[in-house]
């Protein structure tokens, strides 16, 4: 409501404002006004030829336009695949390594009670990394 009432003050002070400029200034504001307009609708033709003529070339070679919603939503499946691929890679990374410690503790003559002493499995958590850069330097 503010806004409507200030725009209706300016407009009453520019149509005021209009009897006080003389003839010839008029003419020349009216000239700049048309002159104005040209460029305007030149602008907007040459704006629509170039938008017509980039969308048959974008559509000659494959790329046909996408609204933009369909992109987005394409980018956000596109992130959640990598995403899952990610997580599985590192899980199964993550299995493997525990799969190669449990084959060599099982091919290691140990007895079973040495697996449920807590301090063996304290050192055996400590130890990983070592046995691991050991495995690798064998081969």
């Amino acid at each position: 409501m503010n806004e409507e009432r200030q725009a209706y003050r300016i407009k009453q002070a520019l149509d005021h404002g209009l009897q006080d400029i003389s003839p010839a200034s008029t003419r020349r504001l009216e000239a700049a006004r048309h002159l104005a307009l040209a460029r305007q609708k030149q602008a907007e033709s040459q704006l629509l030829a170039n938008t017509t003529t980039g969308h048959s070339f974008s559509t000659s070679f494959g790329r046909a336009s996408l609204p933009t919603g369909f992109r987005q939503g394409l980018a956000i499946i596109g992130l959640l695949l990598g995403m899952w691929i990610s997580f599985y890679w590192h899980s199964e990374q993550y299995v493997a390594e525990i799969a190669a410690t449990d084959s060599a503790l099982l091919a290691d003559d140990l007895p079973p009670d040495v697996l449920q002493d807590n301090e063996f499995l304290a050192w055996l958590i400590d130890n990983t990394d070592d046995t691991a850069e050991e495995a690798f330097s064998e081969e």
